[in-house]
C-alpha cells in the first residue's frame, strides 16, 4: 500500500512529531524558558560595554565610578551563574528528553512492524527496517532536542537585537537588517537540496545495510564456493554509491557555509561603513558603535549555530518522513470493528469457495476451493510445487487475506475474530526452524507465556529433546546461537515442536518439517510430530510421500485445485497423480 507520507515533505512532517512532545511538554518548556536566560546573558553584555563607554566618555567622568563598575560586575556574575545552570539543564535534561523521544518513537514503530502482514514483509528488505529503527531515529534524539532551542534562541537574539538596535539608531539597524532576508532566502534554496539528499542518503544506507545483512547471513555459502570476491564487489558497489551521495551532500554543506560567511563578512562591512558614517554625521556615538559591533557579532554567532544545525535538522526531518513512511502503512490484516475472540474451539476447518491471488500477481494460486476437514482429522496436502499447499495453509491463520469466499473454524468466519485468538489456536511446525537468540527455556518457553519450568520439561520430555537438552553444556539454559546455529536440524525442529506442545493448539500445521533431516533426525521428529497431532486437526505439508500414509485422508493439491482425495490405500489403487508422485519417490 502507497504510503501518505510520500505526499508531505518537510515541514509537513512536523505536524507529526510535536505529540511526541506532549509528555515531556513542561520540560520542554523549561529548556525554552533556560534558552532564553543564556540569550540574555548575551545581550546584556554589548549594553554593559555600551553603558560603561559612555560613561567614559562623559567629560567628567563622574558618571563612571567604582561602584557602578563593581556593580555591573557582580549583577554580570550573577547572570553567568544563572547561565551556567540553565546551560546545564539545557545539555543534560533536554537531550535526555530528546532520548525519551526516540525511545518512544521506536518502540511504536517496532509495535507497527509487528502489526504489518507477511506481504509487506515479501517484499520489504529486513536490513532496510533494521537501519530505520537505529539510524534514522537516533539522528531524531539531537533533533527533537535542539530543533526548537535553536530556533527560540535565534528568534530572541534577532527580535531582541533589533528592539534593543533601534533604540540606538533606527536607520542603522534597517541596513543591517536588511542582510537577513537574503541569509534565510539562501538557507532554503540549499535546504531543499539537502532534504533531498539525506533521503537519498537514508535509503542507500538501508540498502547498505540490507546487503550487508544478507552477506552475513549467508557467510557459510559463500565460503564454501569460494565468492569471497563477489561479496566484496557487491558491498564495493553499494558503498560506492554512499560514498557519491556524501559527496554531494558536503558539496552543497560547503556552498551552503561559504555563501553564509560571504554574508557575514557582508554584514560586517556594512556596521564598519555605515556605523561610521553615521558616527561622522553625529548620528551615534562611539559608545554606540561598539554596541553594534558587538551586537552584529552576537547576530552572526546565532546564524552561524542556524546553519550549523542545518545538517542536524535535515537528518531529523529525514528520519521522521522515514519513520512516518512505516507508520502511514496500513496493516493489510486486521481485526474487524466488531471482532470477537474464538473461544472453545474444536478445531473444524471449513474452506467456502476460497480463491487467492498474490498481490503482485494476477494469477489465482487457488480457484473457488471448497474443503470441509474435521476437528481432529489429520489432512496430508501433497502434490507439485506451485499448487498452492504452502498458501492454504497461510490463509488458514490470516497470514494473507482470501480474495474472495471465506474460511470458517467451527462455522464461524475467522475475518470475524481477533487475529491474536485466531493464532492462539494455531500451531506452525516449519521446515526452516527460527530459534531466537537465547537459551533453550527460553525459546520453549515462547510457546507460552509465564510456562514453568517443570511445564517446559515436559513439553520436552513430550518431544523427545529433554535427553539431549539435558546433555547439553548448560542443560536448558544452554545459549542456542544466533537462529539456532549452535544445534543440528534435528535438535532445532524438537525444540520447535516441544514450544507447540507447550501451546497445545487445537490445529497444527505441519509445512516440511522433516524435509531437511536425515533419516535418523527425520524417525525421531516424526514420532515426536505423531505424538503431537495426535487429537488435534492437522494439516500436513509434504514431499516425502511415507511420511502422509497414515493420514486420515490426502488430497492432491495442483494449479487446477483438489485433483485427489482419499486414503493412501485408495489412492494407490486409483493409479493417479498420487500413485505415479508415490511410485517415484520410491525410486529415489
Amino acid at each position: 500500500m502507497k504510503s501518505q507520507a510520500q505526499k508531505k515533505k518537510g515541514f509537513g512532517m512536523l505536524r507529526r512529531f510535536l505529540p511526541y512532545y506532549k509528555k515531556y511538554r513542561w520540560i520542554m518548556v523549561f529548556d525554552l524558558f533556560c534558552a532564553a536566560l543564556t540569550t540574555v546573558c548575551e545581550l546584556v553584555l554589548p549594553m554593559i560595554v555600551r553603558t560603561i563607554t559612555n560613561a567614559a566618555s562623559s567629560e567628567s567622568l563622574e558618571e563612571l565610578t567604582v561602584g557602578l563598575i563593581l556593580g555591573i560586575g557582580a549583577a554580570y556574575v550573577l547572570l553567568r551563574i544563572i547561565d551556567t545552570a540553565a546551560n546545564y539543564y539545557m545539555t543534560s535534561i533536554g537531550h535526555i528528553m530528546g532520548t525519551r523521544i526516540e525511545t518512544d518513537m521506536r518502540h511504536d514503530l517496532f509495535t507497527h512492524l509487528q502489526k504489518l502482514s507477511f506481504s509487506y514483509y515479501d517484499n520489504t528488505k529486513v536490513g532496510t527496517l533494521m537501519s530505520r529503527i537505529t539510524n534514522d531515529l537516533f539522528d531524531v534524539t539531537e533533533f527533537a532536542h535542539h530543533c526548537p532551542e535553536e530556533f527560540f534562541i535565534a528568534g530572541i537574539k534577532i527580535i531582541g537585537s533589533f528592539i534593543l538596535l533601534c533604540t540606538i539608531n533606527v536607520s542603522l539597524t534597517v541596513i543591517v537588517f536588511s542582510v537577513i532576508p537574503i541569509i534565510i532566502f539562501a538557507s532554503m534554496f540549499f535546504r531543499r537540496k539537502m532534504r533531498n539528499n539525506f533521503r537519498e542518503s537514508r535509503q542507500q544506507l538501508g540498502d547498505l545495510n540490507a546487503g550487508i545483512e544478507d552477506s552475513l547471513l549467508g557467510i557459510r555459502v559463500t565460503k564454501s564456493f569460494a565468492r569471497e570476491k563477489v561479496e566484496e564487489e557487491k558491498f564495493d558497489g553499494g558503498n560506492d554509491e554512499y560514498l557519491r551521495i556524501k559527496t554531494d551532500r558536503y558539496r552543497i554543506m560547503g556552498a551552503f557555509q561559504s555563501s553564509t560567511r560571504l554574508f557575514d563578512g557582508i554584514m560586517y562591512i556594512l556596521v564598519v561603513v555605515a556605523g561610521a558614517l553615521f558616527m561622522l554625521g553625529g548620528s551615534i556615538n562611539p559608545a554606540d558603535y561598539i554596541a553594534y559591533l558587538m551586537f552584529v557579532s552576537t547576530l552572526l554567532t546565532s546564524i552561524r549555530r542556524i546553519v550549523e544545525f542545518s545538517e542536524q535538522f535535515q537528518q531529523g526531518i529525514s528520519g521522521i518522513e522515514r519513520f512516518c513512511e512505516i507508520m502511514d502503512t496500513d496493516p493489510e490484516i486486521q481485526d474487524a470493528p466488531n471482532a470477537k475472540d474464538l473461544q472453545n474451539v474444536r478445531g473444524e476447518v471449513e474452506f467456502c469457495n476460497v480463491s487467492f491471488h498474490y498481490e503482485t500477481e494476477t494469477r489465482n494460486v487457488l480457484t473457488r476451493l471448497d474443503l470441509k476437514v474435521k476437528a481432529g482429522e489429520n489432512v496430508a496436502l501433497v502434490g507439485p510445487s506451485g499448487g498452492g499447499k504452502t498458501t492454504l495453509c497461510s490463509l488458514i491463520p490470516r497470514f494473507y487475506e482470501v480474495s474472495s469466499g471465506e474460511i470458517k473454524i467451527d462455522g464461524t468466519n475467522i475475518q470475524s475474530v481477533t487475529l491474536r485468538s485466531l493464532r492462539d489456536h494455531i500451531g506452525f511446525v516449519a521446515q526452516d526452524v527460527y530459534l531466537f537468540s537465547g537459551s533453550v527455556r527460553e525459546n520453549i518457553a515462547y510457546g507460552k507465556i509465564g510456562a514453568t519450568d517443570a511445564e517446559i520439561e515436559d513439553a520436552a520430555r513430550l518431544a523427545g529433546a529433554h535427553d539431549f537438552i539435558a546433555a547439553l553444556p548448560d542443560g536448558y539454559d544452554t545459549y542456542v546461537g544466533e537462529r539456532g546455529v549452535k544445534l543440528s536440524g534435528g535438535q532445532k525442529q524438537r525444540i520447535s515442536i516441544a514450544r507447540l506442545f507447550l501451546k497445545n493448539p487445537p490445529i497444527l500445521i505441519l509445512d516440511e518439517a522433516t524435509s531437511a533431516l536425515d533419516n535418523e533426525s527425520e524417525r525421531l521428529v516424526q514420532e515426536s510430530l505423531e505424538k503431537l497431532a495426535k487429537g488435534r486437526t492437522t494439516f500436513t505439508i509434504a514431499h516425502r510421500l511415507t511420511t502422509v500414509r497414515s493420514a486420515d485422508r490426502i488430497l492432491v493439491l495442483t494449479e487446477n485445485g483438489i485433483a485427489e482425495s482419499g486414503t493412501h490405500a485408495e489412492l494407490i489403487a486409483k493409479g493417479g497423480i498420487y500413485n505415479d508422485l508415490y511410485q517415484l519417490y520410491a525410486t529415489l
